[in-house]
């Protein structure tokens, strides 16, 4: 009987002894609560106080702000009220150059992705080598190595007047393809990485039963391939979209004040313009974009991946 009786106990002892060990984890928990709600919470304070005469806030709640993302009032009589068009352009650019990005980094990272996870496994680590070695080097160093290839007396003019395809240099420095161009050469690691992850995965007898099945190179690469390194086009398009819409050394360096983004217009209101309030208002809205993003691509996921099961 005292044996079955302390066989018996020892099961309702354990959750007892370990129902408390979360504890453990409440100091980092604390910490990561803070280090990324604290100042997200500050900046949403600051997007609905009154702006200081030169910088900070007065501690005087207003709206002004939040209505300044998306408007403006005349500066000779401030009833009359239309939309700001400036802003309105800066957050289409900032949307259009990241989708932009992403798409152009899933063009170029596939095939990258592709032939590192088709070398032989001895060799894959010197070619992810390779991969990851601009992340050695500083954002800023990386840019201006980019404008040194495209400004006017960079490589590729000089290559084609010399060749005598052109007798002036074509500007591209300070448009939105420089812009382009520069976060695309940043961001595309962070596409390649996700997608061999997921193509390291894929079982190449799929792709020989495929083919056994007498489907085309193109039905295997439709039917097979990418529904299975599917996830890796979505871990990548969110690595590379969230840094693209708030991206600020790239647009800065190689689109000059004429071509600003979002994180340049942050920057800009809480330095010379000396709006914290608009700038935190700014800042807010991008995170809403960034969220909005998040959301579509996780419901699309779970949709398609839903439908892959029905029909499965």
């Amino acid at each position: 009987m005292a044996i079955k009786q302390t066989s018996a106990a020892t099961p309702a002892a354990v959750p007892e002894r370990h129902g408390h060990k979360w504890l453990l984890s409440a100091p980092a928990l604390i910490i990561l609560i803070l280090a990324a709600s604290g100042p997200l919470l500050i900046v949403l304070v600051y997007s609905f106080l009154t702006p200081g005469n030169f910088g900070g806030v007065v501690w005087r709640f207003s709206t002004e702000a939040w209505f300044r993302v998306f408007f403006s009032r005349d500066i000779f009589d401030p009833e009359v009220v239309s939309l700001n068009h400036a802003h309105l352009a800066i957050f289409w650019r900032s949307v259009s150059l990241a989708l932009q990005t992403t798409v152009i980094c899933a063009i170029l990272g596939f095939p990258t992705a592709w032939f590192i996870a088709t070398r032989p496994q001895h060799t894959r680590a010197f070619w992810l080598f390779l991969i990851t070695i601009p992340f050695w080097t500083n954002l800023l160093i990386r840019t201006f190595a980019i404008q040194e290839v495209i400004r006017n007396q960079g490589l590729i003019n000089t290559t084609l007047m010399r060749l005598g395809l052109t007798d002036a240099p074509i500007q591209m420095m300070y448009t939105d393809f420089a812009i382009l161009v520069g976060m695309a050469y940043v961001f595309l690691p962070l596409m390649v990485l996700p997608l061999y992850a997921a193509m390291d995965k894929l079982d190449i007898r799929l792709i020989e039963a495929g083919y056994d099945l007498y489907a085309s190179r193109w039905q295997v690469l439709r039917r097979i391939v990418l529904p299975l390194v599917k996830p890796g086009f979505v871990a990548g398009s969110i690595l590379v979209f969230i840094p693209s819409i708030g991206a600020f050394v790239t647009p800065r360096v190689l689109g000059g004040g004429r071509n600003m983004m979002l994180g340049n217009l942050i920057e800009l209101q809480f330095g010379q313009g000396r709006n914290w309030p608009l700038g935190a208002a700014l800042a807010m809205t991008m995170l809403v974009l960034v969220v909005g993003a998040l959301i579509f691509y996780i419901r699309y996921v779970g949709r398609t991946e839903d439908a892959g099961r029905e029909h499965g």
